[in-house]
């Protein structure tokens, strides 16, 4: 007989672990008690040596499928002749190791009761168990209890209390539990008030006559549309002001898909992964006749499948109410668009008393309930990367707060991101902890949820930041917010280069902590120098960075508009090699284009960029492909997007010349397209001359410098051809490629690349 105390660290709470822990010890015969804590759970047990090996094994093997064990601690304690059978003890408090859950869709389990007529929660919009449901955006601190998360105003009856209070149940302790006498309700509203009737039924018949109803979701509110009618689409891109940005689909299932995308057996598994992303799917080419205007210009399709009950029923509405869950193999007919419902530039709205004010200009009706949000939280976004690996494209549900776990420890660190697709960092010992996407921090509501959000990690973590870290940027609001937060807490604060916060995310989560060759490849970040960079090598070694070469600088006309205006850097790159008087003859809508280039012919002096994802611009305004944009990297994904189904040429040829200094010149590839290829011919040459330009660039830096690995980071690696053929030729240059797995390799990422490098220039 022996007796030993177990420690579990990791995702431990709210996934049903106590209630595991209990059935297995009482078949091992053991006895001793299990409780939650600021650490993660905790157990002792009491048996015979073997059944102790056993339990600890197959606590591992046999987990519950939300939980994540990072440790397991077992020390000895001394016997006790007292303990009988084995106990679920109340939650204790202290320590701050402990970690909650993502939202997690709804199990098989689940939607087996919520399609059975005679099961008590039939049709019940929040089913739920410790395997399923919401998790980071109902809870306000650890430990994960129900008292401690929205669900606290809704006391259980009898009957759910007695699932909830029995171990054995799969509803014991899942802290969301709840039915239609005792959990929340919905409602449908619009402009008249309260709609009567069943709301999913209203609902359905709103969005088939081809009406926009507002959602209210796990972490915000979503706007949605019937996608295969083409005005209800154009309707809701007019209010919502998104003229021509993709939007997202969800089909009750992947074969609901067939005809309109082509998902590979990869997207198939994230598609129906409990995280229930958006993935980028491969278009067919019946597509966009199919959902016109859902997708313009792009070869992707953003899709997702149901992941709330509140889904399901709209579906399953749809499908007619059939018996039992079978329908949810065979194809259904409706698409629905499911888009953040915020005006452009906003936050996603979570607050009721925000929809009601709000709403009413995107929406004809709003499907709410009355359980609270306490976290926004929007969609992920991902898309296949290289050999079978995820791609971030927007970190969000189902996937944060789960740590990223880093080589070593060192002082806790809050980074505060940059001033685009913002997201922060919290360190916690080994773990950095990335928050759900924020959004660009031009408006001030997005400004309020960086602070609230900055607010809420602290406390979820339980952990006061030692020092804070953001970017070399001095004007950002994450810069400023951070310096105003160092004065006030007493803290140090550090500036971290924007390219070296990419290299170093990627290192960070790739727990390396040696030298690498960084390459930096993105649309602007403040440089040394003062500079606007964009298209890097770095020496990357700790918190030190070194710039050994960069792109060829263009000029920058207009500053910040030449990114919304891509025939602005065209006209740079004519310039370069002495083309000035075609620049009004090939832009002849846009009146500035003549003073445009006399100014340049003039030598006026204006900023100028090392940017690759200007580069990018300059090589679709000159393909006829994008003179502007609507939304951030327009031009460049309409360029993906013709290079993809074109394809690329196997044996490009050589259009760039490295000089002495080894900087990197596209001019003469910008000067091919410029001769007048057609658009995809020019787009497929692009990316694949490029390709071999950046890898030729990257090796010879990597011979000189004695280097094998390359990071490959920045929003330009969010483009899917240029990461494979990178990974590719790199790879035939004897170098093997890092890049981003668990953040995303843009400016989402970059708070824990910020944090990576301020722990170890505090902490050596």
């Amino acid at each position: 007989m022996a007796r030993e105390q177990l420690t579990v660290r990791g995702i431990v709470q709210g996934v049903g672990f106590r209630p595991f822990a209990y059935r297995l010890a009482d078949e091992l015969a053991l006895s001793g008690w299990i409780r939650n804590d600021g650490d993660g759970v905790t157990l002792e047990l009491q048996g015979g040596r073997a059944q102790l090996d056993g339990f600890a094994s197959r606590l591992l093997a046999e987990k519950p499928p939300l939980a994540r064990i990072d440790q397991v601690l077992r020390q000895p304690r001394p016997e006790r002749e007292e303990d009988a059978g084995f106990a679920i003890l109340d939650s204790a408090a202290g320590g701050n190791r402990a970690a909650i859950g993502a939202d997690s869709c709804v199990c098989d389990a689940c939607l087996a009761e919520l399609f059975d007529p005679a099961d008590r929660r039939y049709r019940y919009p929040f089913i739920n168990c410790t395997d399923c449901g919401p998790r980071y955006t109902l809870v306000n601190r650890l430990p994960y209890d129900r008292a401690q998360t929205s669900m606290a105003v809704f006391p259980q009856c009898p009957a759910c209390l007695a699932e909830y209070r029995d171990p054995r149940h799969r509803r014991f302790h899942a802290e969301p539990n709840a039915c239609a006498h005792c959990g929340p309700r919905l409602s449908l509203r619009d402009a008249a008030g309260l709609v009567a009737g069943d709301a999913i039924a209203e609902t359905l018949k709103r969005l088939r006559r081809g009406e926009i109803v507002a959602i209210k979701g796990l972490g915000g509110y979503h706007l949605a549309c019937d996608a295969r009618d083409a005005g209800a689409v154009a309707r809701l891109r007019q209010r919502k002001a998104r003229e021509e940005k993709p939007l997202a689909v969800m089909a009750a299932n992947a074969v609901s898909l067939a005809g309109l995308a082509e998902p590979d057996e990869l997207s198939l598994r994230l598609l129906n992964s409990a995280q229930r992303p958006i993935a980028l799917l491969p278009k067919t080419a019946a597509c966009d006749k199919a959902l016109a205007g859902v997708a313009p210009d792009v070869a992707w399709l953003g899709a997702m499948l149901p992941y709330t009950p509140l889904h399901y029923l709209l579906f399953h509405e749809a499908a007619g109410r059939p018996a039992g869950a079978g329908w949810l193999k065979q194809p259904q007919p409706l698409l629905l668009v499911m888009t953040s419902a915020n005006l452009r530039g906003e936050p996603l709205i979570t607050a009721d008393e925000d929809a009601r004010a709000l709403l009413p200009a995107l929406a004809d009706a709003v499907l709410e309930h009355n359980r609270d949000i306490v976290t926004r939280c929007d969609d992920s976004v991902l898309r296949m990367g290289c050999h079978g690996h995820a791609q971030f494209l927007r970190r969000g549900r189902g996937y944060t707060p789960c740590a990223i776990g880093l080589s070593r420890g060192g002082p806790s660190v809050l980074a505060l991101g940059a001033q685009q697709k913002n997201t922060l960092c919290l360190t916690r010992g080994n773990e950095a902890f990335l928050s759900q996407h924020i959004g660009d921090l031009d408006r001030v509501a997005n400004c309020q949820a960086l602070e609230a959000a900055v607010a809420h990690l602290q406390t979820l973590l339980a952990t006061r930041p030692e020092c804070v870290a953001h970017d070399l940027h001095p004007d950002y609001f994450s810069s400023r917010l951070a310096r105003e937060l160092a004065e006030r807490w007493g803290l140090p604060a550090l500036a971290v280069q924007h390219h070296h916060a990419h290299i170093a995310a990627i290192l960070a989560e790739q727990q390396c902590d040696d030298a690498v060759l960084g390459l930096a490849l993105d649309g602007a970040g403040l440089g040394d120098d003062g500079a606007a960079w964009g298209g890097e090598l770095l020496l990357v070694d700790g918190a030190h960075s070194q710039r050994l070469a960069h792109l060829a600088p263009l000029p920058l006309p207009g500053g910040d508009r030449a990114a919304r205006e891509p025939w602005r850097m065209a006209a740079a790159a004519l310039h370069g090699w002495g083309a000035d008087e075609e620049i009004a003859h090939r832009f002849p809508r846009e009146a500035a284009a003549p003073q445009l280039a006399r100014w340049l012919a003039n030598g006026k002096p204006m900023a100028a960029t090392t940017s690759l994802g200007r580069q990018f611009d300059a090589a679709a305004a000159l393909l006829g492909v994008a003179a502007r944009t609507s939304f951030e990297a327009q031009a460049a994904m309409r360029l993906e997007g013709l290079a993809e189904r074109h394809g690329l040429p196997d044996k490009p040829p050589r259009l760039h010349r490295i000089d002495e200094e080894q900087t990197l010149d596209l001019s003469p590839l910008l000067r091919r397209l410029a001769d007048g290829m057609a658009p995809a011919e020019g787009a497929a040459l692009f990316h694949a001359c490029l390709i071999e330009a950046l890898a030729d660039w990257a090796a010879q830096a990597a011979r000189r410098h004695g280097l094998r690995r390359v990071a490959c980071g920045g929003g330009c690696l969010q483009n899917a051809i240029l990461a494979r053929g990178l990974h590719a030729a790199l790879g035939r240059r004897g170098l093997s490629m890092l890049q981003a797995r668990r953040a995303p390799a843009g400016d989402g990422g970059l708070a824990l690349g910020q944090a990576w490098v301020a722990q170890r220039h505090f902490h050596p």
